[in-house]
């Protein structure tokens, strides 16, 4: 059994000068004792739903059409789209790493599984399921082994050391 628990106990309008408003459902998060909450819009459900389809039997999601602006309506809708990511999770053993993303859960237990899947903000190109990794934070030295700024004499074994593993191409003046 997966120890994540959703509920959507809200929605909101949310008005734009761009487009007609529109409303934003509030999901709440419970994954091994941490809470967290993610706002998602219908159309969000949808594109999910889509894109789980290539990778399991997703739940019917509530219909697409509806007047969206009867608060019955809306809170149909909002009971159907928790019933649907509940299902999701009660339904497959695994979850698609897509369903993960979409929660934002980023360390969930069991997802050795779960790569297969696509993520959701990639284009359907082989090409993107290569992962490609960029440093998120580059030394040009080691912080950790820097001498102290009133040192007089500089550390030769550790300038040695910085110097090859970070310029190991550089030969010696």
């Amino acid at each position: 059994m997966h120890s994540l628990m959703v509920c959507i106990p809200s929605f909101r309008s949310e008005d734009s000068a761009m487009e007609r408003g529109y409303t934003v459902f509030k999901i709440d998060v419970l994954t091994s004792g941490r809470q967290h909450s993610v706002e998602k819009r219908y159309s969000e459900f949808h594109a999910l739903h889509k894109k789980l389809k290539k990778c399991i039997k997703p739940p019917e999601i509530p219909s697409k059409h509806v007047r969206n602006w009867v608060p019955k309506v809306l809170e149909q809708r909002r009971l159907g789209l928790e019933v649907y990511l509940q299902t999701i999770i009660m339904e497959n053993e695994v979850l698609p790493k897509i369903f993960l993303d979409f929660l934002n859960i980023r360390h969930f237990p069991s997802l050795p599984k779960t790569e297969s899947c696509g993520s959701l903000d990639e284009t359907e190109s082989e090409e993107s399921s290569k992962l490609s990794h960029q440093p998120v934070l580059l030394f040009l030295r080691d912080p950790y082994v820097l001498p102290a700024a009133d040192d007089t004499f500089t550390n030769v074994v550790i300038e040695g050391v910085i110097h090859g593993i970070f310029y190991p191409d550089l030969q010696p003046k």
